[in-house]
């Protein structure tokens, strides 16, 4: 009997962890996919409203760095749960103002709103893996999570390019309002991750306060800058990608979430392998090796195009290698800098504003750079993954 009820328990606890991986995967994928399902239909929203598409990015992510600087200390003084439910709501709202928007000015107004609510599920499943985890346990745990959301940008731009082939773009915004409720279910599943002994006071004051502590840490800083910077040379992709692939080279809509799939297929594999690299090699050593690679990548991208010699097959071959090394600098830079921190919350708001803020360079540069050919997409590329080398391969010395 005792074996049994043993054996029960495992059972239980073995479903309700695979229950928890599944949540906070699909909720880490919350901002990936409301902005890739979208990109085929860019082309088509920017000549139908006769404004620039890359803005409503711009709008989302503008709205989404803010609010997880709001939600951050909130959460540490109120736990996880609530701000996720709150945050839902406000994702199915705003999916639904901007399903009924009638040009680009409505659609940028609705993703703020939108971005609002959808921050709520990345910064907070983070932190709970934080509350949950110590530093090596939660890079392997975050890796997983890389390697089951990663489902997410596959299948958005592949949905996307359909839902348009047979409806219009406002389609695809009603979708999302349907899957904001889900997860809005969801999260009645989920547990409270903030232990007691954590709980930080909530006041303005005091989350000034936590960020200026956190600003000043420089090893909490210098691998949040790592992801920032990383994360500003990727947005240059995901943005740039559907100009690039569709105008510049021909690819029709409706394939082109094949060729942006095919980059996530990297991410989910090299996540895999992470898990294990972690296991024999210290954080730092993955995160150097990984950065430099990444940005070899960009180097060749960038000369290519700048020779004028830049095949489909090569643009495709070179994003494919920056863009599966997300699998380990993404998730190892994240566990590294919140291991140096005891506010997870605020952690996570600031780590992610930075990291999803970033796209906002990353979209201005590419409106402002706009020359019809992958060159603007390249350089910007390069240049901030470089950067994000820099702040792993160049250490400050600790003042005395």
């Amino acid at each position: 009997m005792t074996i049994e009820t043993n054996q029960q328990d495992r059972t239980h606890s073995t479903y309700a962890h695979i229950v928890f991986i599944i949540i906070l995967s699909a909720l880490m994928a919350f901002t990936s996919l409301s902005t890739d399902i979208y990109l085929p239909a860019m082309p088509m929203m920017a000549k139908e409203l006769n404004g620039n598409a890359e803005l409503t990015v711009t709008g989302f992510l503008i709205g989404f760095t803010i609010a997880q600087l709001v939600w951050g200390p909130i959460s540490d003084s109120i736990g996880r749960r609530k701000p996720l439910f709150i945050g839902m709501l406000v994702f199915v709202i705003g999916s639904v103002g901007c399903a009924l928007a009638q040009s680009i000015e409505q659609i940028i107004f609705w993703r703020v709103f939108q971005a609002f609510g959808a921050c709520t599920g990345p910064m907070l499943s983070r932190a709970m893996i934080r509350d949950l985890y110590s530093r090596t346990q939660a890079a392997q745990m975050l890796s997983t999570l890389v390697m089951v959301m990663a489902v997410a940008p596959i299948i958005g731009p592949l949905l996307g390019g359909q839902i348009i082939h047979f409806r219009t773009w406002h389609a695809i915004f009603w979708l999302l309002a349907g899957i904001g409720m889900l997860m809005f279910l969801s999260i009645f599943k989920l547990p409270e991750t903030l232990p007691k002994e954590n709980v930080a006071p909530s006041s303005l004051f005091s989350a000034l306060r936590n960020y200026a502590t956190l600003m000043k840490n420089r090893e909490f800083m210098r691998y949040t800058l790592c992801v920032t910077f990383y994360y500003v040379a990727a947005y240059g992709f995901i943005i740039g990608s559907p100009f690039v692939y569709i105008n510049y080279f021909g690819v029709n809509y409706q394939y082109y979430g094949y060729l942006f799939g095919l980059n996530v297929v990297g991410v989910m594999v090299v996540s895999y392998f992470n898990r294990f690299l972690l296991s024999r090699y210290s954080m730092d050593l993955l995160l150097k090796l990984s950065t430099a690679a990444a940005f070899l990548a960009t180097v060749a991208l960038s000369l290519a195009v700048y020779a004028g010699a830049a095949s489909l097959i090569f643009v495709i071959i070179t994003v494919f290698a920056f863009f599966s090394l997300n699998g380990i600098i993404a998730a190892t830079a994240t566990a590294a800098a919140l291991d140096e921190v005891k506010t997870a919350g605020s952690a996570s708001a600031l780590i992610g504003s930075l990291q999803y803020g970033s796209g906002i360079i990353s979209s201005l540069l590419l409106t402002v750079f706009r020359d019809g050919t992958p060159w603007p997409m390249a350089w910007i590329m390069a240049l901030f993954t470089f950067a994000c080398m820099a702040t792993v391969l160049f250490k400050p010395r600790q003042q005395d």
